[in-house]
């Protein structure tokens, strides 16, 4: 598949973005109703510097149940210590919209987009918000913990064979503890996938992130990442801080 996004469309993406948290407050009460904006930066990497050390996330809930999130990731491109560059990003974009009120439910839209060529993806599949279901809803709210499934059933991009995914995604508090405290994160799981001898069959991407907050907003955090598609230094502790603004 021809690559659908250049430097130039993904940098005019952000700006949009930005441009629509920042009227929403002044004209979008009726469309948006709620969201949240957070960054991080993470200076220290215990193994691979060149991991992801810069993360934009950013949620929008619209009227008629409808959703956007996304997750941009920008990396060095080398262990050399130097800042990030834009020239090397990752980038989730997802587009949801839950079939019902009261249903535990989505479809979703996921267009995956990185630096570089004919590398792009784009997913349909479905999420499934098990706090919103009544046999296992009681149970999770108990131990504070919301748990979605996002199961990436097509995917469209440059590989010809029938590539599938799911998507774990949690979020869990420590009231108990101290209401400053927080636990988050994910792991993808992608089958069916044509890859070199050295990466596992069926590998997994993951991270969890504690978070402590130290001053209104903003978080010392601590994360943990999994990444199964490196050949060395599979595994990674990033330390930095985050940022968020929810509305």
């Amino acid at each position: 598949m021809v690559n659908l996004m250049n430097q130039d469309t993904f940098c005019w993406l952000i700006l949009s973005l930005f441009l629509c948290i920042g009227t929403t407050t002044a004209h979008g009460d009726d469309v948006i109703q709620g969201g949240f904006l957070d960054f991080n930066v993470y200076p220290y990497q215990t193994k691979v510097n060149h991991d992801s050390t810069f993360t934009i996330n950013a949620y929008l809930n619209f009227s008629h149940r409808f959703s956007y999130f996304s997750l941009t990731n920008f990396s060095n491109q080398d262990d050399n210590g130097k800042l990030p560059n834009i020239d090397t990003f990752y980038t989730e974009q997802n587009i949801r919209w839950q079939l019902s009120e009261k249903s535990p439910f989505q479809l979703t839209l996921q267009s995956n987009l990185r630096s570089g060529s004919q590398n792009d993806r784009h997913r349909l599949g479905i999420r499934w918000s098990l706090n919103k279901s009544v046999f296992i809803a009681p149970l999770l709210n108990t131990i504070n913990l919301k748990y979605f499934l996002n199961w990436h059933m097509v995917q469209f991009d440059h590989q010809d064979q029938y590539v599938w995914q799911i998507e774990h995604a949690f979020s869990m508090t420590f009231p108990y503890i101290s209401d400053r405290l927080y636990l988050s994160g994910f792991a993808d799981h992608t089958f069916n996938e044509r890859l070199a001898s050295a990466i596992p069959n069926n590998p997994i991407v993951a991270e969890a992130q504690l978070g402590y907050e130290l001053l209104s907003n903003t978080f010392a955090v601590a994360e943990y990442r999994i990444n199964q598609y490196r050949r060395n230094d599979v595994n990674n502790i990033a330390i930095g801080l985050e940022y968020k603004k929810s509305w």
